[in-house]
């Protein structure tokens, strides 16, 4: 594969839409498509991604890892020449606040009902 060679992506998300398709450098690292996801997510959407830890890049069933390239990254068998690569975005969901953690615990820990079938 050529170095300056040209990959057109978009990236599916969680609710079937789609981000681009955007032509890519195959040098480009996964890094740098994350942060371009980042840029490009839907205001409307909620619980969007805030930073390149909370998302993951799969393509044909393999996780991309942060440091490789696109053309590291890259299955030919799986792709179509000249055609669009679709790669899926899992978002990490956003992690409780400790505090929200214990307000939660104790609203079940003071009201509640407790039923017994013998």
């Amino acid at each position: 594969m050529a170095v300056h060679e040209l990959v057109e992506l978009k990236f599916r998300l969680a609710d079937g839409s789609d981000i681009g398709p955007s032509k890519y450098n195959s040098s480009a690292t996964v890094t740098s498509l994350k942060e371009k996801i980042i840029a490009q997510w839907p205001k409307e959407k909620e619980n969007g991604p805030k930073s390149i830890n909370d998302i993951k890049l799969i393509n044909a069933g393999r996780i991309l890892e942060n440091n490789r390239t696109l053309a590291e990254s890259r299955i030919p068998l799986s792709e179509v020449p000249g055609g669009v690569i679709t790669m899926l975005v899992v978002v990490r969901p956003p992690l409780p606040d400790k505090n929200s953690d214990k307000l939660q615990e104790n609203s079940q820990k003071k009201g509640g009902c407790l039923c017994t079938i013998l």
